[in-house]
């Protein structure tokens, strides 16, 4: 017999059914017992009685994993509208009596201290809430992914072992590399303008970004996924930014129709302001800047509050940063050399995107280089990619991560990673 996931139960009214998945409870009434029986599609309840299976719950330990066959019908006061006439039952595995953590629980007591249910953390994603995350992930990269190839972008992978750091400001992680060192990518980013150097046009990416910083915050891991993209012939940073909200609309869309979210789809375009006008609007609402040319946590809450009370959007980019706060490959303004064509991306008070147009002229990158104080050589494999002639060009990385976390409200950027890795947590 073939196997029926729970979520099609429905199609498989009066008829025979095997089910499988984790027991996740366990009623005794006597000479009737009731399973709750659940899979990654859903749950379901099973009534055992006058059947083989009687006797085998007597021995059955919360979260074994099992194998059932029984009668399908439709039952109201069910969980899902549907129940399960048991006929018969395997242990695939039998579960510890004493769970680590327990999976359900409102039948505990309480929440548990998260650092342990992040040590048993395939304990703590057989809740359904949290596997929910992991799908609304899945379906925002494919609206991304998606979206990437119907704007005719190729997709790349770049390495992870670079020869030197990809981002200036950022601590990196040194690994010995046999007989020299080497660093893990902070970015692709140097990788996404070889590209362009290649004449490919149009690229995106999807992988591992390393942040070697002593961070803990709810934002911050050491360890993250980012999309990424980056195009030729642009005109500006505005081309970009276009780009991602046609992007990230798709993304939302994807999301929804999907999983039947009740989330709101972006609406373009982005609220934009630049980074002089935001600094205006705080200190209009009396939010104190520690620094002048850069925003805190508390003034990106607080701006994406005043965005939103003022237009109603959820997004709300911040454009046309100092050049302080930006690395030497961000092209200038022509009109102000202070200012570099580039921008963050701010949603509901956390920031998921940094992007800019970048400089693809070799002669300005040396010098924007060297007027950042950085050696010349520690940049020269890089600069080979300007040699021969780039396109104008520019791009964004995304932290699908932080998107999730604010998309489902949850508490930190950890619940919304797999598998969370931080200053202290390398395991599981």
């Amino acid at each position: 017999m073939e196997r029926t996931h729970i979520s099609k139960l429905k199609e498989a009214v009066g008829k025979e059914v095997l089910i499988k998945g984790f027991v996740e409870a366990i009623r005794d009434q006597g000479k009737i017992k009731f399973l709750v029986i659940r899979d990654v599609t859903g749950q379901v309840q099973v009534v055992v009685k006058d059947s083989p299976a009687l006797e085998k719950v007597e021995d059955l330990t919360l979260e074994s994993v099992i194998s059932l066959t029984g009668l399908a019908k439709e039952e109201a006061q069910a969980p899902g509208g549907f129940e399960i006439k048991a006929t018969d039952f395997e242990v695939l595995s039998k579960a510890d009596p004493e769970l680590a953590i327990p999976v359900v629980y409102e039948k505990s007591g309480g929440e548990v201290d998260v650092s342990k249910r992040f040590d048993y953390r395939w304990l703590d994603m057989r809740r359904p809430e949290k596997q929910e995350i992991l799908k609304v992930w899945t379906h925002l990269e494919k609206g991304f992914r998606e979206f990437m190839l119907s704007q005719d972008f190729i997709q790349a992978y770049s390495p992870s072992f670079m020869t030197a750091p990809s981002e200036s400001g950022s601590e990196v992680f040194e690994v010995s590399y046999f007989e020299r060192k080497a660093y893990l990518a902070q970015s692709p980013q140097f990788y996404k303008q070889m590209a362009m150097a290649a004449g490919l046009e149009k690229i995106f990416m999807i992988g591992p970004v390393y942040r070697a910083e002593p961070s803990f915050t709810t934002r911050h891991v050491t360890e993250f996924t980012g999309w990424d993209l980056e195009f030729s012939y642009i005109k500006d940073h505005y081309d970009v930014m276009s780009m991602e909200e046609d992007m990230l609309i798709a993304a939302f869309t994807e999301a929804k129709e999907a999983l039947d979210l009740d989330i709101e789809i972006p609406t373009k375009p982005f609220p934009k302001i630049t980074m002089v006008e935001a600094k205006e609007k705080l200190k209009a609402a009396g939010v104190h800047s520690a620094k002048e040319h850069d925003v805190s946590p508390e003034e990106e809450r607080e701006i994406s509050r005043i965005i939103k009370e003022e237009t109603g959007h959820d997004f709300v980019f911040l454009t046309d940063w100092h050049v302080s706060e930006r690395p030497f490959y961000h092209m200038r303004h022509e009109d102000n050399p202070q200012l570099t064509k580039s921008f963050d991306l701010i949603y509901k008070g956390v920031e998921i995107t940094t992007g800019a147009q970048r400089e693809h002229r070799l002669e300005v990158l040396k010098e924007q280089a060297l007027e950042k104080g950085m050696s010349l050589d520690s940049i020269a494999e890089y600069l080979k990619f300007f040699q021969y002639g780039c396109p104008p060009h520019g791009g964004a990385g995304i932290g699908p991560a932080r998107i999730v976390m604010k998309l489902m409200d949850l508490p930190s950027i950890k619940e919304a990673t797999f598998l969370p890795r931080d200053v202290k947590r390398l395991t599981p």
